[in-house]
């Protein structure tokens, strides 16, 4: 059996965890390690996509990053009971045409007693901004800990 710590039922701390982890996954833009965090059922809604399962899901991250370029991505905690976390969250990327987005949204992740997301309803909006507007300047992967999360970012 898989296990994705940490565990649920979430306190604060896990559930702080539980994000910088999935945010920590989803910088890599390894869609084959980001898939291994959602159960073999997993449920989705992602903009107009409902990928049912891993397999659908992790085809739906490898579109997703041959689209979006450059991306980084930064996940806030928002609220979290028992087995439940809500995050909100930003992420800058560009086309291949070179503009800019600012995506905005909220999601909702609930898990299984092994830790592994069986659901995931994201919405999501995205913001054309110029190369000036930016707010995310870390080398692609990981984002450092020192740098400001969104509250700090006033996002």
């Amino acid at each position: 059996m898989e296990n994705r710590p940490p565990l649920p039922p979430f306190n604060r701390e896990s559930a702080i965890e539980k994000v910088r982890l999935a945010e920590d996954g989803w910088n890599s833009r390894d869609p084959a390690r980001v898939a291994l965090a959602y159960s073999p059922d997993t449920r989705w809604r992602n903009r107009v996509d409902f990928p049912a399962g891993r397999a659908e899901a992790q085809a739906l991250l490898e579109r997703k990053w041959k689209r979006e370029l450059d991306y980084r991505l930064i996940k806030e905690l928002w609220a979290f009971d028992g087995n439940r976390i809500a995050v909100r969250f930003a992420y800058e990327w560009h086309d291949d045409a070179g503009q800019w987005y600012r995506s905005y949204g909220n999601e909702n992740w609930e898990f299984g007693a092994d830790g592994l997301m069986t659901d995931r309803h994201a919405s999501i909006n995205d913001m054309p901004i110029q190369p000036g507007e930016r707010k995310f300047f870390w080398p692609l992967g990981r984002r450092p800990d020192q740098h400001p999360g969104l509250s700090e970012l006033g996002l």
